[in-house]
C-alpha cells in the first residue's frame, strides 16, 4: 500500500493553480494522509487568491470544496507537543522555515507508524530537499 503525505504547497498547486496531473496523483494514492496546518494553509492560500484577482469568488468555493472533500478523504495528522518537539530538530537542508519544519516533523513520524512506502507531495522547494534528503520520494 502506498501512503501519500499532502503538503500544503502540493495542495494549493492543484486546488488553486488547478495542476490535474498533480490532482490524479493525488487521488490514484491509496492513502492519503496530512497535516491539520495543511488545511489551514490552503484555506488561507484560497482566500489570498480570491482577494488578489487570481481566483474568481466562484473558482473561491469551488475551490474550498474541493478542500473540504479532501479533508474527508484524508487521515489528518494534528500538531501536537510530540510534532511540534521533533520539528526544533535540525534538518539536513537548512535554514527551514517553521511551518515547514512543521510538515517534515509530522512526515518523520508518520513514516515511524507506517509499515509501507510513503511518498511527499509537495511543490515547496525546502520541503522537497529536506524530505529528499531524509530519503523520502518526493512528487511531482
Amino acid at each position: 500500500m502506498t501512503t501519500l503525505y499532502v503538503e500544503s504547497s502540493a495542495l494549493a498547486r492543484i486546488l488553486i493553480e488547478g495542476d490535474d496531473d498533480l490532482g490524479a496523483r493525488l487521488e490514484d494514492a491509496e492513502a492519503r494522509v496530512t497535516s491539520a496546518l495543511t488545511l489551514l494553509e490552503t484555506a488561507r492560500s484560497i482566500a489570498r487568491a480570491r482577494r488578489e484577482g487570481r481566483l474568481t469568488a466562484g473558482d473561491a468555493r469551488a475551490a474550498e470544496r474541493r478542500l473540504a472533500m479532501f479533508e474527508r478523504s484524508a487521515d489528518v495528522l494534528d500538531i501536537t507537543a510530540e510534532v511540534l518537539a521533533a520539528a526544533r530538530g535540525a534538518y539536513p537542508v537548512e535554514p527551514i522555515r517553521t511551518l515547514d519544519a512543521i510538515h517534515l516533523a509530522s512526515i518523520g513520524l508518520l513514516d515511524q507508524d507506517l509499515s509501507e512506502d510513503l511518498t511527499v507531495a509537495s511543490t515547496d522547494e525546502r520541503v522537497r530537499q529536506n524530505a529528499s534528503a531524509l530519503g523520502f520520494v518526493v512528487i511531482p
